[in-house]
């Protein structure tokens, strides 16, 4: 699984919801039995969710599918864990991982589901919390090999530190920087936060834009509207992608006559702008075009 710009969540308790997602456009889906569930339906959640999975794979749902669990070492984690595991899912959402121990009981909850399945399983680990944040770096290296993508989550986060959530995001750009940075050193894709202010469609872009900006491959959703959004802001443009397709053009001209560096459109051109460019054209094989702007 390569594109991940949209992660769709929908609460494990609302049929109705999860019954929508092989009709939209995400890239993946998650069923919520964490935060989006109250925990007086978790229960009744669980029980329904063999019936749910198979109906959305009875209606060929082609994007990939995961179960967010609770926190991995909590008392509700070990009944999600014995639900969703052995189903034909595509993984874990595993929020608040902060400390090793929290990989290794999630990890040993994955692997015994293989042995019995034969089926690999993925996870998506959800950074929110100031430990988590501090941590980063070390988890994201000690488990890499499992991880689809590390996320990070500015709700908790915020209540976490004490802080005040605003809608720029500006408090939270240092641990929303480390979360990107560490998941790119371990060539781990990153997915950016949750932006609960659902009515407001122009600051959903404008903070995906940021993120894409930043190094963030998607972000995670909490309405179809959104992932529309999502989908638009992290898939290149259509001047990007011309541009790319110039400047490689431009380039290998230069490099046949001996040079190194060109002038493209009023910018110094060098190897890291054309790496650049080759990943945009490649990206471009597998998303859509935007129809936004280009970057500057």
């Amino acid at each position: 699984m390569r594109l991940l710009r949209s992660l769709l969540f929908a609460p494990a308790n609302r049929l109705d919801l999860l019954r929508k997602f092989p009709r939209l456009d995400a890239d993946a889906y998650v069923i919520d039995l964490e935060d989006g569930t109250p925990a007086a339906e978790r229960e009744r959640a669980r029980g329904s969710l063999s019936e749910i999975v198979a109906e959305l794979r009875a209606a060929r749902l082609a994007a990939a599918l995961f179960v967010r669990v609770n926190a991995a070492r909590s008392a509700d984690a070990a009944r999600d864990f014995a639900a969703a595991l052995d189903l034909p899912i595509d993984g874990i959402v595993v929020p608040k991982l902060a400390e090793r121990a929290d990989v290794r009981a999630a990890e040993a909850a994955i692997a015994r589901a293989e042995d019995r399945t034969g089926r690999r399983l993925g996870a998506i680990a959800l950074i929110e919390t100031a430990i988590g944040v501090t941590n980063v770096d070390r988890l994201a290296a000690y488990w890499r090999a499992r991880l689809v993508a590390l996320a990070f989550g500015a709700e908790d986060f915020v209540t976490d530190i004490g802080g005040r959530r605003r809608a720029d995001s500006r408090e939270v750009l240092y641990a929303r920087s480390r979360v990107v940075l560490s998941a790119r050193a371990n060539g781990i894709a990153a997915l950016d936060q949750v932006f609960p202010w659902i009515q407001d469609s122009d600051g959903f872009a404008t903070d995906a834009q940021f993120a894409r900006d930043l190094g963030y491959a998607g972000k995670m959703c909490i309405t179809p509207k959104q992932v529309e959004l999502a989908n638009d802001a992290f898939s290149p443009s259509v001047d990007e992608i011309e541009r790319s397709r110039r400047l490689i053009r431009a380039y290998d001209d230069a490099k046949h006559a001996g040079r190194g560096t060109i002038e493209l459109e009023g910018a110094l051109v060098d190897e890291p702008m054309l790496r650049r460019a080759h990943a945009i054209v490649a990206w471009a094989g597998e998303a859509k075009p935007s129809s936004g702007a280009a970057s500057s």
